[in-house]
């Protein structure tokens, strides 16, 4: 199935940000990709003193999803909402939500970000708890393209997160990123190859890119290289850093032949190391 994995460079303008995340599903469909991903908060992207911000748009959730549901059904294709803002039980905190839709337009999973991004690297200090809520659910659905999980941008550095997926029949998991320059320049394909290859899966990663230049504290810049690795580890597609759209060809058939072949799942002793 041809794959589009959409980079984007959000700002803070709520509205205009969904616009762009529209055209470029309606490209990506009209060039006949019939699984669609964009990255992780494409519907805004804001200044690390605006978590308000991002309760302001939680409220429009169901409204959002009820857009890009109709977006799917329209184009009959597999959409990934990388991630939108949701209401969580805190009322000072979100859900940060990635939402698959089928082509029916109908909701296949939802999954809220179980790890934030609390880090110190360079110029880049982020503290994801004070605006996010965490979820707390592994999700994984069937779709066109097999099974599919989901995980969300800072997810990427724990592999028994993609472990545990691939143990659930995933072949093929979601990466939807605002992935940061300097930790994206020394890790970021790295990790996207080492989760592929590891599970014999595919990897679908649409990142982030640009600098955030809006108000309330400023915000850092994100990497860009949105990818997809096949389940050998092979580079697919690696984008730079602008905004766009890329392709790839995904055979799910791929991981049942490379998993065949390094059977890592079936291999395992967990019993061993206590996992």
């Amino acid at each position: 199935m041809k794959t589009a994995v959409i980079q984007l460079d959000a700002q803070d303008d709520h509205a205009a940000n969904l616009d762009a995340a529209e055209a470029a599903v309606r490209e990506a469909a009209g060039a006949g990709a019939g699984f669609i991903a964009l990255p992780e908060v494409f519907h805004l992207r804001v200044g690390r003193g605006a978590g308000r911000r991002y309760l302001e748009t939680a409220a429009h959730f169901d409204a959002t999803v009820a857009r890009f549901a109709a977006l799917a059904a329209g184009h009959r294709v597999t959409l990934l909402m990388g991630s939108v803002t949701e209401p969580s039980p805190d009322p000072q905190r979100v859900y940060n939500t990635s939402v698959l839709l089928g082509p029916a337009g109908d909701t296949l999973a939802a999954y809220r970000k179980v790890h934030l991004f609390d880090v110190e690297v360079g110029d880049v200090a982020e503290r994801e708890s004070r605006r996010f809520y965490p979820g707390d659910a592994l999700v994984s659905a069937d779709t066109p393209l097999r099974r599919v999980g989901l995980t969300v941008c800072y997810d990427l550095r724990f592999p028994e997160l993609f472990r545990a997926l691939a143990l659930r029949g995933a072949v093929l998991a979601t990466v939807p990123a605002n992935f940061t320059k300097p930790t994206g320049e020394a890790h970021w394909l790295t990790l996207l190859r080492a989760r592929a290859i590891e599970n014999g899966m595919y990897i679908v990663a649409p990142n982030q890119c640009g600098a955030f230049t809006g108000p309330d504290g400023g915000g850092f810049t994100a990497y860009g290289h949105s990818a997809v690795i096949d389940p050998w580890g092979r580079v697919l597609l690696e984008m730079g850093d602008r905004p766009g759209i890329g392709y790839a060809e995904i055979d799910p058939a791929d991981a049942e032949r490379v998993r065949a072949a390094v059977p890592v799942l079936r291999n395992r002793r967990p019993t061993v190391y206590g996992l």
